[in-house]
């Protein structure tokens, strides 16, 4: 089994969701990068999640949401992201609306994860971006535990990154 098809039933998936949003992105010419817990596993051990977390340009979401309604995908608004769902299939597709992120499409390359050539943000982002939820005051406190135990997998990986890390997160946990 190969990792497409392996993620697609992890995902209970009828068919190739990240596939179609990918392609759709490229149709549409829209500059996008993947982080969270896929992005992650471009760089560390591979984790399997259900979430396809991605930032795109700002200015052609309006565009995206109508390709994406046309499509018969279902689209939630929530205070940080557009939730974009799929009948076909039990996994999320996050859309970060912080404007923060957007500088992280610059630096995106492409990298194989889960078997798909993506766009994925550079690992100083995504450490960047785990440190930003974590710190959030209103974030639910198991999504800063795994945003914490994601920032870990990352320094003891790369030590070089370490530095980036805030003095008062480096006092938690032994960052």
């Amino acid at each position: 089994m190969n990792a497409h098809k392996f993620y697609n039933r992890v995902t209970n998936s009828k068919k190739d969701i990240i596939l179609e949003f990918i392609n759709l992105l490229k149709s549409e010419k829209i500059n996008y990068c993947i982080i969270g817990g896929l992005g992650m596993n471009a760089y560390c051990e591979p984790i399997v999640t259900l979430d396809f977390d991605c930032v795109v340009a700002i200015k052609k979401f309006p565009l995206l949401r109508e390709t994406l309604k046309q499509r018969g995908f279902k689209i939630k608004k929530h205070p940080h992201t557009i939730e974009v769902t799929s009948k076909d299939s039990a996994l999320r597709i996050h859309i970060q609306l912080d404007k923060r992120y957007e500088k992280f499409l610059k630096d995106a390359k492409f990298r194989n994860v889960l078997g798909y050539k993506i766009r994925v943000a550079k690992k100083e982002n995504l450490l960047l971006g785990k440190i930003w939820a974590y710190l959030d005051p209103e974030r639910n406190k198991l999504k800063k535990e795994k945003d914490f135990l994601d920032i870990r997998r990352l320094i003891e990986k790369y030590p070089e990154l370490r530095k980036v890390v805030p003095e008062k997160m480096k006092l938690v946990g032994g960052l």
